[in-house]
């Protein structure tokens, strides 16, 4: 068995896993709480596409910690499922013309094939897939206890408009103004929406991320995201235009009501330089100050408005998008000073956001100051620097003092602000406050392939939601599910399922949208802690079990939608004593993408590209067919629309699953982006055929009690192998504790090439000791790759004469002594530079290596003659001689 034998050993080992059901897990009481690991990856949408090689990596990254953790005596729960509501699916399947329910269920099998090929240690038992009406019945479940919290409600909302999915989409799901998913073009919409509250949790959601184990960049977005932000929000009166008012006197417009709107600043320290005010063109009261201005300039204001319900906010909030707006003819007043500042309506100010009007200060804030140079409005410096140095402005510097502002004049921006905010609050026209950038998380969908929202819509307008006892609210089985394009769910055209009874027997209606994906997603991994429980969604016993999970996989893109949203949910859930954590995923590690070489062609005349656009992307046939001046190659991301996939079954097929996990691994940082090659899948299998020739030559003189040959004194060779042995399991094992999995590879690489230095030097008739040093090194070698490798490495282990599986054995223990090094490699410098190395005996003292250093004949050409003025000393590694 000289050579990686993938295609002979792989389905066989694969099945024997499966017929023992080697990985199932069950909740043991005899491990205690700190030898339980709960281990999970992202569970995959099942499109039709299928896995490419980009998904197991971090399926891999998982399998190996995993199995690593059970063969050091933890007992793992580490389960897969399938995200299979939503439009990714529900897209598929219109586009192939085949129900959603056929076409994700059959998507679903071929993923679960293509995983199960790759050896990884699921247990299959606790599947949950998100389509099965066992699994959102408890969706519903939860969105009523939400309901009944008031934490989930129902409003009319401007929303995004996906044209071409035909549905609603989530600010988080818009990228630069586009859909995330088709990439078209999103609109605004007003429709009745479905929102959980999750601003209620905003603190909290903050707050808690210091308890967390993440990337500081996840949760960095997730504080971005959130973003808390503290200041004062006051009332802004308008002011009647003098053509408007009575001789000689300012009054305020009123209608049905006084025309006011509120603005919140984190800067009321500069509220004496505000020179103008701005209203979001969505703002309700934009409607009433129409009637105040003159015709042509009220055309030009809902003109200005149209244009911007055509832009996303992402769009408008981007620092690139030029500053537009328009001028109402009306101003407001600044209470602070009674001064009348002009009123504008420009789209970088959103509704949503804040209060959807802000006091425009251009010299200390960078889009005021945009707007005012490009408008032609004045700017008025009222913050200095305490030095009274002169600035340029915009100057947004807090660390400065008051000018310009009245009796304030000479604050600090410190005190001024505690000052005018007592100041408002004591006339009660404003008041300190926190505010969130966070908004309420948008649920609704108008699609049918989404989780049905358990509401029911009586005749006098009420909404109840449905017993517990008549959930889940099944989707109906339909022949027509396409989007309608009119703003309603298909579920709205099917009278059996719209028509319904109230709690009082009454004719009533049932609520048509459903929910958007991420609602089934939010709690998937409670439910396999119990997966198969029909009357509750977990049992109490089985989440004290095993929540929070130790360590969550998956990618970074998810760090405002998906965890964030996880996050509320268990935390409601955690408020109602439905489980016994308030954070679902305490490690999370993310890998990186995995690049294809993708083929581009230079433009041609009348052909432009967008911004960022490299060039033409075209197949690897039509670059093989134009010139090659014309092509050329890009690394990007691998994905079906760009046509450079490759599949693990071809990978698989080729190398072997084993190749295939350690490729992955080795070339890269787990969390930097890969650049695929075959020809590192190549050398990732020539790897594997050197350990099964160690392995076929070691067997001769194998045995399991290799201990007891490891007596008298060792050969120098045998010394130096079980010193690499030992430094190995060292090195494996905090490798694949911090996910260092490239350098955990890289150190099983530099082991076997000390193993076959070693077999070299001892030759065909090694000692009795030296035969036993190999079988350790070999034992070792086995078991160290058994994670990233399972399938050869049972292989050989069966190969050997042993029984069982290599996860079942106890992960090896190296010993310190051992480790170290009879001698040690030191850098000499002079000055700094390198002149030489130096070999000394490992327990050297300081005294004798600056002895061995400075009589080098490298060291003396440097230094001979003069005097040492000092000589430092780097323990272990190097001696810096410091000389005139």
């Amino acid at each position: 068995m000289a050579k990686y034998p993938f295609k002979d050993i792989e389905k066989k080992w694969q099945k024997r896993w499966e017929d023992e059901q080697t990985f199932r897990a069950v909740e043991d009481e005899r491990f205690p709480k700190e030898k339980r690991r709960y281990v999970l990856d992202m569970f995959p949408y099942p499109s039709g596409a299928g896995l490419h090689v980009g998904h197991p990596e971090g399926y891999t990254a998982t399998d190996i910690y995993c199995r690593y953790l059970r063969m050091n005596g933890y007992n793992v729960l580490h389960p897969m499922g399938f995200d299979a509501l939503g439009l990714p699916a529900e897209n598929y399947a219109i586009q192939t013309g085949t129900h959603p329910a056929v076409t994700t269920y059959a998507n679903i099998d071929r993923f679960r094939t293509q995983i199960k090929s790759l050896g990884f240690s699921y247990d299959w038992s606790r599947e949950v897939i998100t389509c099965d009406p066992e699994y959102y019945k408890w969706t519903q479940w939860i969105f009523k206890r939400l309901f009944e919290k008031g934490l989930a409600y129902r409003k009319e909302a401007a929303v995004n408009w996906c044209p071409r999915c035909k549905t609603v989409l989530a600010d988080e799901e818009v990228a630069g103004g586009l859909c995330w998913r088709c990439e078209s073009v999103v609109e605004k919409r007003f429709i009745p929406q479905w929102f959980f509250k999750i601003t209620a949790y905003a603190q909290r959601l903050l707050d808690d991320l210091e308890e967390l184990d993440w990337p500081e960049g996840i949760k960095q977005m997730q504080r971005n995201w959130i973003g808390r932000s503290e200041g004062v929000e006051f009332e802004m009166k308008v002011a009647v235009p003098p053509s408007q008012a009575s001789e000689g006197n300012l009054e305020v417009l009123s209608d049905q009501k006084p025309l006011a709107f509120r603005v919140f600043t984190t800067r009321i320290d500069t509220v004496f330089g505000m020179t103008f005010a701005v209203l979001a063109p969505e703002h309700p009261l934009v409607d009433r100050l129409l009637q105040h201005v003159p015709d042509d300039r009220r055309a030009a204001i809902e003109e200005y408005r149209s244009a911007a319900k055509r832009l996303s906010e992402q769009d408008r909030l981007a620092t690139t998008h030029e500053k537009t707006g328009v001028f109402t003819g009306l101003c407001a007043i600044n209470p602070v000073n009674g001064h009348e500042v002009p009123i504008w309506i420009a789209d970088y100010v959103l509704y949503g956001y804040g209060t959807g009007a802000i006091m425009a200060v251009p010299a200390h804030d960078e889009r005021d100051f945009e707007f005012a140079t490009k408008f032609g409005i004045p700017i008025v410096q009222v913050i200095a620097p305490k030095d009274g140095s002169a600035v340029e402005l915009p100057w947004v510097d807090k660390d400065g003092v008051m000018v310009a502002s009245g009796e304030y004049t000479g604050m600090t921006v410190a005190e001024g602000q505690k000052a005018l905010g007592e100041w408002m609050e004591a006339l009660g026209i404003g008041e300190r406050k926190v505010q969130y950038r966070l908004r309420d998380w948008l649920i609704s969908r108008q699609r049918y392939w989404g989780c049905p929202i358990p509401i029911i819509h009586d005749a006098d307008g009420n909404m109840e939601a449905v017993p517990d006892d008549q959930l889940p609210v099944l989707l109906p089985d339909v022949e027509h599910y396409e989007p309608t394009g009119d703003g309603t769910s298909p579920l709205a055209h099917i009278e059996e399922f719209v028509n319904c009874t109230d709690s009082e027997g009454r004719l009533a209606r049932r609520e048509t949208d459903t929910m958007g994906g991420f609602a089934c997603s939010s709690w998937y991994f409670l439910r396999f802690c119990d997966p198969h429980n029909g009357r509750q969604p977990w049992s109490p016993e089985s989440v004290r079990y095993w929540m929070p999970v130790d360590c969550y996989v998956g990618g970074a893109e998810h760090a405002v939608m998906h965890l964030l949203y996880a996050r509320f949910w268990t935390k409601f859930l955690y408020d109602e004593g439905l489980v016994p954590v308030k954070e679902p995923f305490h490690r999370l590690e993310n890998q990186g993408m995995v690049l294809a070489l993708t083929p581009f062609r230079h433009p041609r005349e009348n052909e432009r590209l967008e911004v960022g656009q490299p060039g033409i992307q075209i197949t690897f046939e039509e670059a093989q067919r134009l010139p090659q001046d014309q092509v050329f190659y890009r690394w990007e991301k691998m994905s079906k629309s760009k046509g450079n996939v490759v599949t693990p079954d071809e990978a698989v097929e080729k190398f072997g699953a084993d190749a295939l996990r350690v490729y992955e691994l080795f070339v890269a940082p787990f969390d930097q982006a890969i650049q695929w090659t075959d020809e590192g899948l190549q050398g990732a299998a020539r790897f594997l055929t050197r350990v099964f020739r160690i392995a076929t030559e070691v067997a001769p003189w194998w045995r399991f009690d290799w201990e007891d040959g490891l007596l008298g004194e060792l050969s120098a060779p045998a010394r130096e192998l079980r010193r690499k042995t030992h430094q190995t399991i060292r090195k494996a094992t905090e490798d694949i504790e911090r996910f260092a999995f490239n350098t955990y590879i890289a150190a099983l690489m530099t082991f076997v090439n000390a193993f076959n230095d070693f077999l070299k030097m001892v030759g065909p008739e090694p000692t009795e000791s030296e035969k036993a040093v190999a079988c350790e090194a070999l034992q070792t070698l086995i078991l160290l790759l058994s994670p990233a490798a399972p399938h050869s490495a049972d292989e050989i282990w069966e190969s050997l004469g042993g029984g069982g599986f290599t996860y079942q054995m106890d992960w090896p223990r190296y010993d310190e002594q051992l480790c170290r090094e009879d001698t040690l490699t030191i850098a000499v410098q002079v000055n700094g530079k390198l002149r030489d190395t130096v070999e000394v005996p490992a327990d050297a003292s300081r005294e004798q290596i600056e002895s061995v250093a400075l009589a080098s004949a490298k060291v003396q050409a440097h230094v001979g003659g003069k005097a040492i003025k000092k000589v430092v000393y780097v323990p272990g590694k190097l001696v810096n001689i410091v000389a005139p």
